[in-house]
């Protein structure tokens, strides 16, 4: 929204959020975005059920992981 067009709540809770620390800024940011965001439970159990799977899978061995400096360093030869 172009600051011209913000309703006065809105400029002065921008004021208000531009005062926090990075750290709470990054919060508030997430929290905000996060309610942007439609919840639809099927879906939501759907993927609390797959991440334990592979979270399992990973700890038991069966799935292959990767360093981080690895995934960067490929990353690298790969990305412009």
């Amino acid at each position: 929204m172009h600051p011209s067009r913000m309703t006065p709540l809105l400029k002065q809770l921008e004021e208000q959020a531009r005062t926090l620390s990075p750290e709470d800024r990054a919060r508030l940011a997430e929290t905000m975005l996060e309610s942007l965001q439609s919840s639809i439970p099927e879906i939501d159990c759907a993927w609390a059920e797959e991440t334990e799977r592979r979270v399992d899978a990973v700890d038991r061995g069966l799935l292959p992981t990767h360093s981080a400096a690895d995934v960067f360093a490929e990353a690298k030869t790969i990305l412009p």
